[in-house]
């Protein structure tokens, strides 16, 4: 299963913890990193505290999405991820935004990400490793920029 996962993180050394949950995803049991974008540097949106590094990596996994889902937690636990309250700002955020073309909705998970479309921070890394990459139930992932021009993101390598 080719899953695409969206990293983020706000505090402490927040570019550090992107980098480790990069080699993470890379060592993760039955998976292979198949890519990953650039570090990106973007204000926080519905969010607070400092400006958020974010990144995506392209995995190969012979996970289900709710295995996946639970690796991706314990890597964010292992950064001492809290969730005080929704969008609190966040050591570590690892989300699945793609998995194959599935359409996943559960009480615990929803993919496509449920704001993926909405988010510079999720669609400028995911365009740079998969420029022409199809979102199911949502069409080109290209198509969505326009509406995310005005939200503050620079590119960090």
């Amino acid at each position: 299963m080719i899953a695409y996962i969206g990293i983020g993180a706000n505090l402490g050394d927040a570019r550090a913890n992107v980098a480790d949950a990069l080699a993470r995803l890379a060592a993760l049991d039955g998976s292979r990193l198949l890519a990953q974008s650039s570090a990106w540097r973007t204000a926080p949106i519905d969010s607070s505290g400092d400006d958020y590094i974010n990144a995506v990596a392209c995995i190969d996994t012979t996970m289900g999405a709710a295995d996946l889902l639970a690796a991706l937690q314990a890597i964010e636990l292992a950064h001492g991820r809290e969730r005080p309250y929704r969008n609190a700002p966040r050591t570590l955020d690892l989300d699945i935004l793609l998995y194959n073309d599935e359409l996943i909705d559960t009480a615990s998970l929803q993919v496509p990400h449920p704001r993926m479309c909405e988010r510079a921070f999720v669609l400028a890394p995911l365009l740079e490793i998969a420029p022409d990459i199809e979102l199911p139930g949502h069409g080109p992932a290209q198509r969505f920029l326009p509406a995310v021009a005005g939200q503050a993101i620079a590119r960090l390598d």
